[in-house]
């Protein structure tokens, strides 16, 4: 798919697919690498380490321990714990096709590992991500790398394609449990919802304001996927009543070679 198609199927459906961005051997390191930071989970988690915040254990799980360590539904904050997942975002077969969506200055408002083990994973209720995050405009870039392959069986994407064209919603709890398919919200259509699958490797990239969600993971298969959250200089931090009044991000691309940029009402982009 060439620059111009890829814009014009974002703006008019709100999501593009990239196929392949990681190939076996990139995979393999991703997998190893989990493995690993589920290892440490279970000794941050046992030793009641202020890091282990990070580390989320699936709500709805019917056991939240399992023999290789706890049931994690996510890990925030990867960049703390990982150099490989640090430095995905500035994947070459990625950052271009971001640079072509949002332009050179590339900054990062979320490095997340969203996972869905198996038989455990629950189910993402339909919402908009920019409802969640005190950014406006809300106008930033969420891509999802699989790092397995994504089924309608293991949990895959849910989508409304062109829903990134209404206006910003309030939405439930996104966590929900396996028989919770949909949306708590009767005014919108679960009958407009497609899926999407994808091959591990491959890439959904969606607009903030884009309805999505995710079935359960009932299968024997985990569905892992790497997921970040990009913003251009155009996006600014907008805390709420009882948020900081700094909020630090780093930057992926341009802005004169900068690591990171806080954001704090003196100090503009």
């Amino acid at each position: 798919m060439n620059t111009t198609t890829r814009q014009q199927q974002f703006e008019e459906r709100g999501h593009v697919i990239v196929e392949d961005v990681l190939d076996a051997a990139e995979l393999a390191a991703c997998g190893e690498e989990l493995r690993r930071l589920h290892q440490l989970a279970a000794e941050l988690i046992e030793s009641d380490a202020a890091d282990a915040g990070h580390f989320q254990v699936e709500p709805f799980a019917e056991q939240t321990e399992a023999e290789a360590g706890p049931v994690l539904r996510k890990i925030e904050e990867t960049y703390h714990f990982s150099e490989l997942f640090a430095e995905l975002p500035k994947h070459p077969k990625l950052l271009p096709v971001v640079r072509e969506l949002l332009g050179d200055d590339l900054l990062l408002f979320r490095s997340t590992l969203m996972l869905k083990p198996a038989r455990h994973g629950s189910t993402h209720a339909l919402h908009q991500d920019s409802s969640y995050w005190p950014m406006d405009p809300p106008k930033l870039l969420t891509v999802s790398i699989a790092l397995n392959e994504a089924t309608a069986e293991n949990g895959c994407f849910r989508i409304i394609p062109g829903s990134h064209h209404w206006e910003k919603q309030e939405w439930g709890e996104i966590a929900t449990r396996q028989d919770e398919v949909g949306t708590n919200r009767p005014d919108v259509d679960d009958s407009q919802v497609q899926l999407v699958p994808l091959r591990a490797g491959s890439v959904i990239m969606f607009h903030s304001l884009l309805v999505h969600g995710s079935g359960p993971n009932r299968s024997d298969k985990p569905r892992n996927t790497a997921l970040y959250a990009y913003f251009s200089p155009e996006v600014r931090y907008v805390p709420g009543p009882d948020g900081p009044r700094d909020a630090t991000h780093r930057v992926i691309s341009g802005l004169g070679g900068a690591k990171t940029h806080i954001f704090r009402s003196e100090n503009p982009l």
